[in-house]
């Protein structure tokens, strides 16, 4: 079962992490990826660009600029994991959430994509 997490957190308590944190989160990505339940991983940039791309599939798309004032959290980054069941995949999280000091993962589980559908 593959699944996408989708890591925020409430703006104001997302502080920049310290050297021990980063050493254990390295540590803790490592483990995951050799042993094949994380798949990829990234950060969102703080000051990175935002966008939001709507549009009904006919004509043109409506594009906003971020940052988005509205948002009630901060979206920390994302990680696709690999795992056998919904136990593995708590199990993998909450060592996720332990490791990264708190915070929300939004879970979705990925559909499997015939081969002849990719570029």
């Amino acid at each position: 079962m593959k699944f996408i997490s989708i890591f925020t957190v409430e703006p104001g308590k997302a502080a920049p992490p310290d050297a021990d944190s980063m050493a254990n989160m390295t540590a803790l990505i490592k483990e995951f990826s050799e042993s094949g339940v994380l798949i990829d991983t990234g950060g969102v940039a703080p000051t990175g660009t935002s966008l939001r791309v709507a549009g009904t599939g006919k004509g043109p798309v409506v594009v906003t600029d971020g940052p988005f004032a509205e948002s009630k959290e901060v979206l920390g980054g994302y990680a696709v994991l690999n795992v056998t069941d919904r136990e593995h995949l708590l199990a993998v999280v909450r060592r996720f959430l332990a490791c990264a000091g708190g915070g929300t993962c939004t879970l979705h589980e990925l559909a499997d994509m015939p081969d002849d559908t990719r570029a």
